[in-house]
């Protein structure tokens, strides 16, 4: 966003956004003048109020002669004014110290970070867990636990492993088994997990499968083994969120809450940054979360010791602690991906 600010002007809407991401209250030119020892006087203040509210980058309450930013003036204050604090000694002890307190399981580490990133931030923490549809096919093995019970153990090609139990209708032999295993490693190389399930589906409505008894076998074990469940995402914090004043208003609490319990809109929204190095910052509107303005998010992806990818965040009002939650978002995921490092 280019909009071309004199060095007053930007200090002025600096102190009016800080101001009210402090107070939640609509901001006076008295107030800035006097929190901000400014050299400057009220009217002058005033002035350059004016302007930018003729800019688009404040509005004015019709219940009060202050004025509050918009949307605008939070990517301007996010982009180019906004001064990061450092992330404390204790802050950092406690990122670390919660999640190693959550043991070697990735989902362990992972409710516990958006625990934590909603204690820190005082606001909603989100996490959602390194995705593995989307790796490539390498490997599938199939081993007989009991009559009717088999283990499908299927790998990436970064490595990553998942293991499925399958309860079946008929009873298959160890060496039945290993040829499975063996057609399907043949058949389905290059392919992503993705796509070799929809293969699989596709295949399994072929005729000539009909004709082919170990294909068959095989293509009905394996659909079960890749019924993928959905991202797995951890949420905590909130009713942090909905405690914060501009959602008082009950319609307003409802709104939010609905679009918080849909979390396949969280996954959506936070599958765009997973393209995206460093800290990405969504900011009202630009998030998707609710058909109103009011909700930001920031985040950042994490990478496990298989190098799938993951996200975590925070999500708060537009009114939000950037200086401080942005640099926590930022170490919370460069910790998470050194403590997956040696899961």
């Amino acid at each position: 966003m280019v909009v071309d600010l004199s060095a007053r002007s930007k200090q002025i809407l600096e102190a009016i956004v800080e101001d009210y991401i402090a107070t939640a209250e609509p901001v006076g030119s008295s107030a800035v003048a006097r929190r901000h020892a400014l050299t400057l006087s009220s009217a002058t203040v005033r002035n350059v109020m004016a302007n930018l509210e003729d800019m688009g980058l404040l509005t004015s309450p019709h219940t009060s002669a202050g004025r509050i930013p918009t949307e605008k003036a939070y990517r301007i204050y996010v982009d180019s004014l906004v001064v990061l604090r450092q992330v404390s000694r204790d802050e950092k002890r406690q990122i670390i110290s919660h999640c190693r307190q959550a043991g070697s399981g990735l989902s362990g580490i992972l409710k516990e970070t958006s625990r934590t990133l909603s204690q820190l931030s005082n606001y909603m923490g989100i996490v959602v867990a390194p995705s593995f549809t989307a790796d490539v096919f390498r490997h599938i093995e199939f081993i007989r636990l009991g009559q009717r019970k088999i283990l499908a153990i299927l790998v990436s090609n970064k490595g990553a492993l998942q293991n499925r139990l399958i309860e079946t209708e008929e009873e298959y032999a160890s060496e039945e088994l290993v040829r499975m295993g063996n057609y399907l490693n043949d058949r389905m190389q290059g392919l992503t997990i993705t796509q070799v399930r929809e293969q699989i589906l596709i295949e399994m409505e072929s005729e000539k499968v009909q004709y082919d008894q170990l294909m068959s076998r095989a293509l009905k074990i394996s659909e079960q083994a890749m019924r993928m469940e959905g991202d797995e995402i951890f949420v905590e914090g909130q009713a942090r969120i909905l405690d914060q004043p501009e959602f008082s208003d009950a319609g307003r609490m409802k709104e939010i809450y609905q679009a918080f319990e849909q979390k396949g809109m969280l996954v959506q929204l936070l599958s765009r940054c997973m393209k995206a190095d460093g800290v990405q910052i969504y900011i009202g509107s630009e998030t998707s979360l609710s058909q109103s303005a009011g909700i930001s998010l920031i985040t950042s992806r994490f990478v496990t010791s298989s190098n799938t990818i993951g996200m975590l965040g925070v999500v708060g009002p537009t009114r939000m602690g950037y200086s401080s939650v942005i640099p926590i978002v930022d170490y919370t995921a460069r910790m998470v991906s050194k403590l997956l490092s040696e899961v």
